[in-house]
């Protein structure tokens, strides 16, 4: 039996992407799991599925070949030590938020770049405080922007930086070669060499053993004062008390980030208060189109895995992308 299981939980969205994973893949037979139990069931005979799994929920899947990730860049958690022990193939959503999470990145870049964050929390008090310092201006075309991660985000990123006269650095640990927008790609480690001439930092970093806690104190007292930290990709690659201290200090020039250590970040959290800081909770992946980008990745791998052909985003489950 091929059986295709969608674990739970599940709402309308799920039965919808059944039958189209059914019409896409006519030799799956697609189940819905709406609980627990019914995985539990369902999972011996399954050779794939979609969804997370757990250690007693992958313990009754000793045929799976194929487990669809529910999203771009899973949590931490996602690929514990059973399920990298076990031979399944794991693909995940990674490219259908490239353009929405670029866009968002360049605009908290530019954000802080123009002394925007000033003159927004000016405006609650009418406040007519003009910061005419030229040193409060970050000008691109002269500037140095290293992108850490250059997957499609950062890629994306690298591109629309360019544009505004900038030189982009890349660094990433898969490719060598310099799309467009970016001078130069160097591997991880370089990276502390490179830091310092660094006026922008951008991540685009997934949660990996590698990347936890990457941006800590040593790594933020490498940075020029001036320079702005932009973090897009996973919160926990940024400590966020050094981050804080850095910028309570004046030495960190801004930081504008998307994505935290601890989310929801506490209404009482220092960082709020930053004056050189933009928070945005969790939406640069905000935007449309997605659940059919989604939809499209699930039901290509479907297809293909029907057909006995090489699946597409394949994840490294050892280093969780």
């Amino acid at each position: 039996m091929n059986r295709f299981v969608m674990l739970p939980p599940s709402d309308q969205l799920t039965e919808t992407w059944a039958s189209a994973v059914a019409e896409a893949a006519p030799s799956l037979d697609v189940e819905v799991a709406t609980d627990r139990e019914t995985a539990l069931r369902l999972l011996p005979e399954a050779v794939a599925a979609y969804g997370s799994l757990d250690p007693e929920l992958l313990s009754q899947s000793g045929n799976l070949r194929w487990l669809q990730a529910p999203m771009a860049a899973p949590p931490a958690g996602f690929f514990f030590p059973e399920l990298v022990a076990h031979p399944v193939e794991v693909t995940n959503f990674r490219g259908v938020y490239n353009d929405h999470v670029a866009t968002h990145a360049v605009a908290m870049l530019l954000g802080l770049a123009r002394n925007l964050p000033v003159y927004m929390r000016q405006q609650p008090t009418g406040t007519w405080d003009r910061h005419l310092a030229d040193a409060d201006i970050l000008h691109l075309p002269e500037s140095t922007v290293l992108v850490i991660g250059v997957g499609g985000i950062g890629t994306e990123i690298g591109r629309m930086v360019a544009a505004f006269g900038a030189r982009v650095i890349g660094i990433d640990p898969r490719r060598s070669d310099c799309p467009e927008g970016i001078t130069e790609i160097h591997p991880p480690a370089q990276l502390d060499r490179l830091l310092p001439q660094a006026d922008v930092v951008v991540l685009t970093l997934p949660h990996t053993p590698e990347s936890e806690g990457m941006f800590g104190a040593e790594r933020l007292a490498l940075m020029k004062p001036s320079a702005l930290l932009v973090n897009i990709g996973r919160g926990a690659t940024v400590q966020l008390g050094p981050l804080t201290e850095a910028l309570q200090q004046g030495r960190l020039g801004g930081a504008a980030l998307d994505v935290f250590e601890e989310e929801p970040l506490p209404s009482t959290h220092p960082l709020w208060r930053e004056p050189k800081t933009i928070l945005t909770p969790h939406v640069a992946v905000v935007g449309p189109y997605i659940p059919e980008r989604r939809l499209a990745v699930l039901c290509e791998n479907a297809r293909r895995f029907a057909a006995g052909e090489a699946l597409t985003n394949l994840v490294d489950k050892s280093l969780w992308y």
